[in-house]
Parts: structure tokens; C-alpha cells; sequence
């Protein structure tokens, strides 16, 4: 296949160079009916783009021309049998592997620092989680990836899984060792999802972890939004034949995707895939040369550590993606939150995330030596104000520990429940989700036994600001359990 080809968007243009009379939605038609600021500021170009459905354009749902053509181009530059278009992000696709493999009181295997949308997938599915250790990180306070230990002992020990989940690099860019996790999945019949939110490009550069694809995984929902030049809310599916039937994969994305799709969002991942096809390697190793320089500059400032290969170590930390920028602050006796709040406001610097213990800066090769520059010597300057620790000892990291499963999540969810104070809770059943996100891993979810080193997790992060949400409650002073005798 040509992957110089764009063809949904080719046939976008053409559709908009003709100009029709349009008796369909979007009421604005054309941006004629829309508020003038907004429409001179987004441009009339981008407004002629978004339409809907109509004939000439294919349909999401059932693609049968340009929209089946560009989804044919992105599986083979992904290395799947099929791609399927996301317009609700990659958090759609996940719950659609989810959805498309488990059922009702069938055991799924997941890390625990899964991201919100597997375990919302799990508790529409009414599945039952096995949740895995992942490798911890103490020096950085974040999890890693899942060992080949884990998964093999986990696989051993729940022979009736009907699927594994496994991220695939995580939020700070560590990889486990898919290729082998894969392959003692399939051993004994299990297949292998992959959360790729944060690996769209590694396919695309030697440099960078193994794609699930190329690991042999059976699905992979991979944003394209987030480092490959698409836009906010467009990601692809990719699934491999075998264990995966990909006729019922697409029938449960369309049941959890809207009719109104954006063709803005669809055309932004044909040409974001042309441009990883015919560009990427060239591209990413730009990003890779300029992440690098910023890590080695940032690892000379006192009080500031950055994570690197030197944190990998064995098969859960077994490869890293160099364009994650995760900077450790807490020796300067910051918060990473403190951080980022700074760089805001001082430097007109905004980061990826922050959280107690580091910030998160994500490189790609739309930024500039201009832009790393400037992002080094501000960290430089808040080093110099905020002078690190005098004692050799690092200071002290907290993680929280992983909670019991007292019921499922879906059964915790909907069962009969009652709010109480958040310090009164501890030994009760948890009824909703706590987490900050980003990242958007659950500190505590539906079904767990709630822990006082969780609660405490919990108030550490809200006295940080950090953003805390998911119970009804936004200021998290009240949290919903199961009622005792329910």
C-alpha cells in the first residue's frame, strides 16, 4: 500500500471544494451559524470539515469507502490485521478489548496501575479482576511494568483467565518485557491487551520499546492524539487475528461510540499515520537527541534526578522511551506539584503532570532546543532557590499498598451503600473510585477494602493540590461504601 495516501482526508477536501447545500448537521453549516469570535479564531477551513456521515463521506460504523481505506493504510503501518478508528480516545478502545473478551464473573488479569477506563470496562462487563503486583519504583515513587514472574505466576495459579491486560510503556515510558509475556500468554491459550495510550511511536524507531504488535499482543488500543500528531480524542484499535475475532471487535467499539462522529478527528489520524509511516523514524529520532540532551543537562543540576536506563533492571523495567522526561524534585523538598505550579507561573512552562514526588515533561519532535532550553534553565533556577537537602539521605518516599478485593467491582458499585468521612472508613468496602489523574490510576476502587496507608496516600496528595476526583463528593471529605449488612 501507498502510505504517502491520505485518503479520508483527500476525500474531506474535495467534499469541502465543493461547497454543497447542506440540509444535514452540524447546524452551524459551515461555521455561518456559529459565534463570529469563535469562527474567526478556529478558521472557516477547519469548520468546512466538520460534517457527519453523509454518503459521499463513509461511515465510522460501517466503513465501506475512504474511512475503510485509511484504517487499511494504519494496519499496515501498525503492524495489526486491522485498525479500527477511535473519535473518543484510546479510554473507548480499552473498555472495547475489555468488552470484546470478558463477561460476566470471568476472571481478566490486570496490573494494578491500570488506567480508570479498564476497570470502568471491567465493571460494565461484570468481570472479575485479578490484580497483579507491578514492580514498584521506591527512588521515584511510581509503578513500573508487570515481570514475566508475575504473569506467569498469575497465569499458573488462574488457569480459567479469559485475558491478560498489560501496559505498554506506562505513563513514565518503562516497558516490561512484552514480547515474552506474550509469548507465555498464548502458551497456554490467554490473549495479551495492551494499554499503548503512551506508545504510539514505538513501532516507528529502534530506539524505543517493542509496539504491542510487534510483540505479537492480540490487541492494542494506542492513542495517536498523544505522541503521534493527531488531535485531542483521535486514537486507533489495532487487533491481531487468532485468538481475537475482529468482526465482533468492531460491533462492541460501535456500541460504544457515538453516530456523530468528527471527521476532524478522523482526518487528523489519516494524516498523523502518513506521517509516522513516511517521516516517523526521522521525527522521533529527533525527539529521542533532544529528550536526551535535556536529561543529561537536568541530571547536572543539584537536588534533581532524572529517570533513565539506569532504573532498568529485569523484565517489568526492561526497556524505556527516552521522550518521558520524568524529573524527580522531592530532595529539593518540593512536591512535584509545587513544581509545576512554578514553572506555570514564573516560567509560562506547563508540564505533562505533577505528582508528590516528580514532574512528568513529554518530548516530541514538535518542540524546539529553543523550548528544552528554556524548560533546563528554569529547573536550573528553581534548584538555586530552593537549595537540595543537606544530608546524603534522599528524602523519604510513600507509596500505598494494594488493597483486598472484598467483592467486584460491579457488585461494589451497584450495591446498597452510604457515604461516611473519608478518616472513618478504614476496614469498610470501597463503592466508588479515588484517584489523581493524571495519571488516572485508582488509589482505591470499587469492591476494595479500605486501608488507612491508602487514606493517608490520599490526604497526602489532596495537601499537595494535587488533583484528587472520582467520588460524588469533590473535596473527597466523604467517600461512598457498601452498607455493612447489604
Amino acid at each position: 500500500m501507498n502510505q504517502n495516501e491520505t485518503p479520508l482526508f483527500d476525500a474531506l477536501l474535495r467534499h469541502a471544494a465543493r461547497q454543497p447545500v447542506q440540509f444535514h448537521i452540524p447546524g452551524h453549516k459551515r461555521g455561518r451559524g456559529m459565534d463570529n469570535r469563535f469562527r474567526s479564531f478556529v478558521g472557516e477551513n477547519a469548520l468546512s470539515l466538520d460534517l457527519i456521515n453523509i454518503a459521499p463521506l463513509d461511515d465510522l460504523h460501517h466503513p465501506t469507502g475512504a474511512i475503510k481505506h485509511a484504517q487499511e493504510l494504519a494496519a499496515e503501518a501498525f503492524g495489526a490485521d486491522y485498525t479500527y478508528f477511535s473519535v473518543q480516545g484510546t479510554s473507548t478502545a480499552i473498555m472495547t478489548m475489555v468488552l470484546a473478551t470478558v463477561g460476566p464473573g470471568e476472571k481478566i488479569l490486570v496490573p494494578r496501575n491500570v488506567h480508570k477506563s479498564v476497570l470502568t470496562a471491567i465493571i460494565l462487563a461484570d468481570a472479575h479482576p485479578i490484580f497483579l503486583h507491578p514492580e514498584v519504583d521506591c527512588d521515584f515513587g511510581i509503578s513500573h511494568g508487570l515481570s514475566v514472574e508475575t504473569v506467569a505466576d498469575a497465569l499458573h495459579r488462574h488457569p480459567d483467565a479469559r485475558a491478560l491486560v498489560v501496559i505498554n510503556p506506562t505513563y513514565f515510558g518503562i516497558a516490561a518485557d512484552l514480547a515474552r509475556i506474550v509469548e507465555i500468554a498464548h502458551s497456554v491459550g490467554v490473549p495479551v491487551l495492551v494499554d499503548e495510550a503512551h506508545g504510539v511511536h514505538t513501532g516507528f524507531h529502534p530506539e524505543l520499546p517493542l509496539s504491542a504488535m510487534e510483540a505479537g499482543a492480540d490487541m492494542a488500543a494506542t492513542s495517536v492524539h498523544k505522541l503521534g500528531g493527531s488531535m485531542t480524542g483521535s486514537s486507533v484499535l489495532n487487533v491481531r487475528e487468532g485468538m481475537i475475532d475482529p468482526r465482533h471487535v468492531q460491533v462492541v467499539l460501535s456500541m460504544l461510540t457515538t453516530t456523530s462522529t468528527s471527521y476532524l478527528l478522523l482526518a487528523s489520524l489519516d494524516v498523523a499515520r502518513k506521517e509516522l509511516a513516511m517521516f516517523g523514524r526521522d521525527r522521533i529520532g529527533y525527539a529521542i537527541a533532544l529528550a536526551n540532551r535535556a536529561r543529561a543537562e537536568i541530571e547536572q543540576i543539584p537536588g534533581l534526578a532524572c529517570l533513565d536506563k539506569r532504573q532498568l533492571c529485569g523484565s517489568a523495567t526492561y526497556a524505556l522511551d527516552p521522550t518521558k522526561l520524568t524529573i524527580s524534585v522531592k530532595d529539593l523538598g518540593l512536591t512535584g506539584y509545587d513544581v509545576e505550579r512554578i514553572l506555570r507561573e514564573d516560567y509560562n512552562i506547563e508540564v505533562e503532570l505533577s505528582d508528590l514526588y516528580n514532574i512528568l515533561c513529554i518530548v516530541s519532535w514538535g518542540d524546539s532546543e529553543d523550548d528544552v532550553a528554556a524548560l533546563v534553565t528554569a529547573l536550573r533556577e528553581i534548584a538555586g532557590r530552593f537549595r537540595p537537602r543537606e544530608t546524603k539521605e534522599h528524602a523519604p518516599v510513600t507509596l500505598p499498598s494494594m488493597p483486598e478485593l472484598r467483592m467486584t467491582p460491579r457488585s461494589a458499585f451497584y450495591a446498597p451503600t452510604e457515604a461516611v468521612p473519608l478518616q472513618e472508613s478504614v476496614g469498610r468496602t470501597m463503592a466508588e473510585m479515588v484517584m489523581v489523574y493524571p495519571p488516572g490510576i485508582p488509589i482505591l476502587l470499587p469492591g476494595e477494602i479500605i486501608t488507612q496507608d491508602n487514606i493517608d496516600y490520599i490526604e497526602a496528595n489532596l495537601r499537595a493540590g494535587l488533583p484528587v476526583q472520582g467520588p460524588d463528593d469533590p473535596e473527597i471529605r466523604m467517600i461512598k461504601v457498601v452498607k455493612e449488612n447489604a
